[in-house]
């Protein structure tokens, strides 16, 4: 499921991203994309190509990889993110759930760290 009022388009100085056409709420869950989980061995062989930037760690113990279907793996990060994400493990999805009110026009970003909040330095912003 994606919210009809979803987009993908240019970010500046992100390549693309997710943004919406309308006004959103708090609270509101804009997406829930089932995903394609992968074993750590094939993490290590995805680790050396372009989709290493794409996939999430998976499962309760982190060993695994997942590369998520819809829009998931388009959203932008920002350590002030309007969005979070969350994990249903059982069921093989990832839902995206909007932090703060979004206006329409605006990009919507997650928190690559997992907590829309976290401000720990991530791998791309050490260099």
């Amino acid at each position: 499921m994606i919210l009809p009022y979803l987009f993908i388009a240019d970010s500046f100085n992100k390549g693309r991203g997710v943004f919406t056409s309308e006004n959103i709420s708090a609270g509101t869950i804009i997406e829930i994309s089932p995903v394609i989980v992968m074993s750590k061995k094939e993490r290590v062989m995805l680790d050396q190509t372009l989709l290493h930037d794409y996939i999430f760690e998976w499962g309760k113990k982190k060993n695994q990889c997942c590369l998520a279907l819809g829009y998931v793996s388009v959203y932008n990060h920002s350590y002030q993110s309007n969005c979070e994400y969350e994990m249903d493990y059982d069921e093989e999805l990832i839902s995206i759930k909007t932090m703060r009110y979004i206006k329409a026009g605006e990009e919507l970003s997650i928190n690559y760290n997992g907590d829309w909040d976290n401000k720990k330095t991530l791998w791309f912003d050490t260099k």
